[in-house]
């Protein structure tokens, strides 16, 4: 065994290689040459003496060795990363990228604008912003910290709640004026809904009257969309009603261009919750990026 060939770079690229079983991801990621990633892979196999990944025609997966291999190798990773950080701490100098994946709407309209503050406050952190509505594979994709709306199933991340989204039923002014104002919620059955083709149940409205009774009607329409962005743009267009998160439309209720209806019935709020890789949790820009978007979750519109 000769581990004098043994570098940093080909651990990171081994590690990669390993969370997410493709040569050509990591070498998009990297930035690198496919060939590049390959032959890291086959000077760390050569120096080691031994085989770290089967390989098939679409994709590669840790052998045995590979898979204790791997688990050394984040130890190693992890340990010099802090000593790293611990060091740059001692000069009041962070540095480093955080990688962060986010809810798109939520992203674009307020996240984005607290990633920018906490940039403003440690300017020497690389903030990798990814805007996803579908649930993703932290480690394998590389992500430090993601926030997500909705309840979420077991998960080996470490997650801190963030509060919840409260929610709104509203309209364009355009459109209440040609289809009529619903006085109750059994009204909504002749109206158009904007519904979600990516929520589980659009097709039905569950609300809270005064008084706490729930409320369940069926929602019409011919509109789907996919994206709360492409929701806000149809309900501006005066295509139906919607029921949306206070922070998707609060510019649009200040000014008018949406007004709320049958605001004594209200949707249950949506929790936010952030999820942490627990390894990732420890490193110093991580944990400071963390306690930022913690602290300052309040001041997303509508957020309880």
């Amino acid at each position: 065994m000769d581990i004098s060939t043994i570098t940093l770079e080909r651990l990171r690229t081994f590690a990669r290689v390993a969370e997410r079983g493709n040569f050509s991801a990591v070498a998009r990621e990297l930035e690198a040459g496919q060939p590049t990633v390959t032959r890291h892979i086959r000077e760390l196999e050569e120096a080691l003496g031994v085989q770290l990944f089967a390989r098939t025609t679409r994709r590669v997966s840790l052998t045995d060795e590979g898979r204790l291999f791997y688990e050394r190798t984040l130890q190693l990773l992890q340990l010099f990363e802090q000593a790293c950080q611990d060091v740059g701490a001692i000069s009041g100098a962070l540095a480093g990228t955080v990688r962060v994946s986010c809810t798109a709407a939520l992203g674009v309209l307020h996240v984005s604008r607290l990633l920018f503050a906490f940039q403003d406050a440690h300017p020497g952190i690389t903030v990798d912003l990814s805007l996803a509505d579908e649930r993703v594979n932290l480690v394998r994709d590389g992500v430090d910290i993601a926030l997500r709306l909705g309840p979420l199933g077991d998960s080996a991340m470490k997650l801190r709640a963030l509060g919840h989204s409260r929610r709104l039923l509203v309209a364009a002014p355009s459109y209440l004026a040609k289809q009529g104002v619903p006085a109750k919620p059994e009204d909504l059955r002749d109206h158009a809904g904007i519904r979600m083709s990516n929520v589980l149940g659009s097709e039905t409205l569950s609300m809270r009257g005064p008084d706490g009774q729930r409320h369940v009607v069926a929602v019409g329409g011919t509109l789907r969309v996919d994206h709360g962005l492409a929701a806000r743009e149809a309900l501006l267009a005066g295509r139906g009603f919607a029921p949306t998160h206070h922070w998707l439309v609060d510019d649009l209720l200040a000014d008018g261009r949406l007004v709320p209806i049958l605001p004594d019935y209200t949707p249950d709020p949506v929790p936010l919750n952030m999820l942490i890789v627990p390894e990732r949790a420890a490193v110093a820009r991580v944990r400071l990026l963390v306690d930022f978007l913690a602290a300052r979750a309040a001041t997303i519109p509508g957020m309880v």
